[in-house]
């Protein structure tokens, strides 16, 4: 693989998760202003992240199943378009209902970003530069979700123009995929006859499927409680202003973008499932610490390093990608943290429950619980350093 071909993917890619996680991230920021205008309760409030999350489960076999079959690119494509499309149209939202439906719609082109641009990293970059490689296009989340904090500071509290100039941004990563993105070769060489979804349950790839979906699952129900609260938190129970507020969130996002390339190299080093368990683990006790901390110094601290750890998100990029055979690899990785991110659907519903009747400190302590549970059940996934290639297994299951 040419080291232009390398780059272009690489800092397409960057590009292309940035804006998917900027339309995803956008709804925490504008959820209190939301709420305002359009009369919503708590937990009507945690139904629209679950709606976005949930679209986001439903893709996590289609959008693997159209790059498996029809290739990268295409896949990626239409992914943008869906999610720019549904998101702009936010705009002339009438009511809760029609914007459940509108996020749930734009949720299946926003899951399916992640799985393909992971993809394309694992297919044009070397096995011993991936894991920093993927670590960085999927740091682009951060960075969505600065520019997210950036656009909310400048547009709230009008969230409809706010969704507006998001969903309409999503040109800038359509042109340059299709413009500058070639088809993954490494497909193109294993294309041969149609892909089915029931191929990832295997005997030989079932348990690789389905303990991968757990880890995800479980990590991610953690994120998304927490993060999709963290902004009313701070002001309802902490007592910050909204301005201040997003600063806090800036600041926490770049302590993720560090935590995500940090981890990248450590994966490279020590092993990607290693890099997994440490960061899990170490995301777990920040949770507890944010809920007891009293001033606002400590939270400025505490909300970096949370993010820090937060990178299980990057260094899964690499390891998914290898944990499957190229013939399956888009579905496999899509299944697993699309799935995962389904099932994550329930927690912003699940905290704003929480929240309602216990508080949110409550809330975030079960979130932390949830993360230490998806570092145990890693430990149960191979370590691809020791364990068959993804190519045996994929001969072994032809």
């Amino acid at each position: 693989m040419s080291g232009y071909v390398r780059w272009v993917v690489l800092v397409g890619s960057f590009v292309a998760y940035m804006f998917d996680a900027l339309e995803i991230l956008l709804l925490s920021f504008a959820l209190p202003a939301i709420r305002a205008e359009l009369g919503l309760t708590t937990t009507q409030g945690g139904l629209l992240a679950t709606a976005t999350l949930l679209g986001i489960g439903v893709s996590s076999v289609t959008v693997g199943w159209l790059a498996d079959n029809f290739g990268r690119k295409r896949a990626l494509m239409a992914s943008l378009l869906v999610f720019g499309v549904f998101t702009a149209a936010l705009a002339v939202v009438p009511g809760f209902t029609a914007f459940l439906v509108l996020r749930f719609l734009a949720g299946l082109g926003l899951g399916g970003v992640w799985g393909v641009v992971s993809t394309y990293v694992v297919e044009t970059w070397p096995a011993a530069q991936r894991g920093r490689a993927a670590a960085f296009v999927l740091s682009s989340f951060p960075i969505g979700g600065v520019v997210a904090a950036l656009l909310s500071a400048v547009l709230l509290p009008d969230w409809r123009l706010l969704f507006l100039v998001a969903g309409v941004g999503t040109v800038v990563p359509l042109v340059i995929v299709g413009l500058f993105f070639g088809e993954s070769a490494e497909w193109a060489r294993q294309k041969t006859t149609p892909v089915r979804v029931a191929e990832i349950f295997s005997p030989e790839l079932r348990r690789r499927s389905l303990l991968g979906a757990t880890v995800a699952g479980l990590a991610l129900f953690g994120w998304w409680g927490a993060s999709t609260w963290l902004p009313t938190y701070l002001q309802t129970s902490k007592g910050i202003a909204a301005g201040v507020v997003a600063v806090f969130m800036l600041v926490l996002n770049l302590g993720m973008f560090v935590g995500y390339n940090v981890f990248g190299l450590i994966a490279d080093r020590i092993g990607r499932k290693r890099a997994l368990v440490l960061s899990l683990a170490g995301m777990a006790p920040t949770l507890p610490l944010y809920v007891v901390a009293a001033d606002r110094a400590t939270l400025m601290w505490l909300g970096p390093m949370f993010a820090f750890f937060a990178a299980f998100a990057g260094v899964f990029g690499a390891y998914l990608g290898e944990l499957f055979p190229t013939r399956v690899r888009a579905t496999g990785t899509g299944f697993c943290f699309n799935a995962g991110r389904g099932v994550s659907a329930l927690a912003p519903l699940t905290l704003g429950a929480l929240a309602a009747s216990a508080g949110f400190g409550v809330g975030l302590l079960v979130c932390a619980g949830f993360i230490a549970c998806a570092a145990v059940v890693m430990t149960f996934l191979p370590d691809l350093r020791y364990s068959a290639p993804v190519s045996e297994i994929a001969a072994r299951s032809l």
